[in-house]
């Protein structure tokens, strides 16, 4: 009975020190890094806002970034049209060329093997 307490004592203590060591990880990690924005609160708008002030994205560093990509003028719209027409195409194309390999619909059953060399001689052959 003696060793089973000690035991067990041994245990909580343990549990306990691991919790402590856990809640002191916490405890740096919450100083160190974590729980807020990476540059901080932007403070609330004191005067009215632009008309493209939307189209910004200020996360507080001295360089705010437009909220959308510029990628519209780098592809017109003829050459999106055939990029997009000749993706479609090639998905088209492997369809047909599965559907012409597909040799499970041309027989839909499985051809059934007999014994005797597959009845020949019972079927009428030679022999």
């Amino acid at each position: 009975m003696a060793t089973n307490s000690l035991s067990l004592s041994r245990t909580f203590t343990g549990l306990i020190r691991r919790a402590g060591a856990q809640s002191q990880l916490a405890a740096a990690s919450r100083v160190r890094g974590g729980a807020g924005l990476p540059v901080g609160t932007v403070p609330p708008p004191s005067a009215p806002l632009a008309e493209d002030e939307e189209l910004l994205w200020d996360d507080g560093s001295p360089n705010p970034e437009p909220c959308l990509d510029e990628v519209a003028p780098m592809v017109g719209k003829y050459e999106a049209l055939a990029m997009v027409s000749a993706g479609l195409g090639f998905f088209a194309f492997l369809g047909y060329l599965a559907k012409w390999n597909d040799k499970a619909s041309r027989i839909p059953w499985t051809p059934r093997e007999y014994p005797y060399d597959n009845l020949r001689v019972e079927l009428g052959g030679e022999p």
